[in-house]
């Protein structure tokens, strides 16, 4: 499993080493309206992420979200019309059979809304289930596609792999007839991102072309040279371990910045560093950093963060979203699953990205993207926003439930 884009956050593709009852964007009250259920009596969410395993540090990230995005779509109440909102945490550790048997217990004690799935694999497990059973599920982190129109009962609180390979796409304006290379691995982690760029930007024209590298590899001097004699409009960089810098410092000293536009995903803020040198002369596609926007929902996520002792990050933001839609949903009714899907679909909030949407035709959430640059701050370097893009700009097709 990697670690920073295209299928990143949980099958990551293009990685280094990647309630409101009332207006839109407005958060939920904690009272109001009349429910059957409302009998006083906690309402239980289970969250199922990844706790441990490879992917423990965006999972700590998406719970500390989660907390924050509670507190403030819930007014600092903890409750939806007086029922105060009980969480229920479960491992997977990033292992879809984990993950099934933690969801099928919590739905065995009544659990009827589900969040969490840091990894893509755990998302595609788990929605099934949430169709078979008719519970809510809001995948996290996981940017498999196919989480979007896997049924009617599945949603998603962070963006997909569409919308990372269009961001990077807009980097060189229209993709038709030019020319892409994708530098990745010869690993499924590497063939996936091909396949995505491939079927992304290729699908707009582009003409896509592939330079896969042994995973193990420790010079990289040949392939860099293939890439610079190829001269492409751009080129998609996709790489994840303990050789990242040795691959980006070969790419700077053969030259291959000179001749393109070099792009891959923004990872959390430790990664940084792996850029080394060459940092300062790639071109990030990002989902989410610190910084990124500045609206009432992304300074209540930063002031959540800070009181648990963290700070805003890549998947902080899908955590808050995924609190935002629960409380939402809960707002319909806490124990009427149709109902808590007919509240959430269509509808448009306010998160810490920006504009949010959840399409109703297959339930994508429609939500800017941003491209960044890294700049040198002391010993370390900051991210620092480029261009947020419209969500039209880098909308999926639409995918029907099947």
């Amino acid at each position: 499993m990697s670690r920073r884009l295209v299928l990143a956050a949980a099958s990551a593709v293009l990685s280094l080493a990647l309630a409101a009852c009332g207006s839109p964007g407005q958060p939920g009250s904690a009272g109001g309206g009349s429910d059957a259920s409302a009998s006083g009596s906690p309402v239980k969410v289970g969250l199922v992420y990844s706790k441990t395993g490879p992917l423990a540090t965006y999972g700590e990230q998406y719970r500390q979200g989660f907390t924050a995005g509670l507190d403030y779509a819930t007014k600092g109440t903890n409750a939806v019309k007086g029922r105060t909102v009980e969480i229920t945490e479960q491992d997977d550790a990033g292992d879809p059979a984990k993950a099934v048997s933690a969801a099928t217990d919590l739905i065995g004690q009544g659990v009827k809304v589900l969040a969490g799935s840091t990894s893509s694999g755990v998302a595609l497990q788990v929605a099934p289930l949430a169709q078979d059973n008719k519970v809510l599920f809001i995948s996290g982190p996981a940017a498999v596609d196919a989480v979007t129109g896997a049924n009617k009962y599945t949603f998603r609180s962070g963006r997909q792999t569409y919308q990372d390979v269009a961001t990077a796409g807009t980097m060189i304006g229209d993709v038709s007839g030019k020319k892409v290379t994708v530098l990745a691995q010869d690993s499924a982690f590497g063939k996936a991102n091909v396949a995505a760029v491939t079927a992304v930007l290729g699908g707009k024209g582009a003409t896509v072309t592939p330079v896969e590298v042994p995973a193990a590899a420790t010079e990289f001097t040949p392939f860099a040279s293939k890439v610079k004699a190829a001269k492409p409009d751009l080129l998609f960089v996709a790489w994840a371990g303990a050789n990242a810098t040795q691959m980006w410092t070969s790419l700077s000293q053969q030259g291959v910045f000179d001749v393109t536009t070099v792009v891959t995903g923004l990872d959390i803020k430790p990664t940084h560093a792996l850029f080394g040198a060459s940092a300062t002369k790639i071109d990030f596609l990002s989902h989410f950093f610190d910084g990124a926007a500045d609206n009432a929902a992304y300074q209540a996520l930063d002031a959540g963060m800070k009181k648990q002792g963290g700070t805003v990050d890549l998947f902080t933001n899908d955590g808050f979203v995924a609190a935002q839609m629960v409380v939402h949903a809960l707002e319909a009714s806490a124990d009427d699953t149709g109902a808590m899907v007919k509240a959430l679909e269509g509808w448009s909030f306010e998160g810490p990205k920006g504009s949010m949407e959840i399409r109703a035709e297959d339930h994508a959430l429609l939500q800017p993207m941003f491209t960044a640059s890294l700049v040198k701050e002391g010993d370390g370097y900051v991210a620092k926003l480029d261009k947020t893009l419209d969500p039209a700009a880098v909308a999926p097709p639409v995918t029907p439930f099947k």
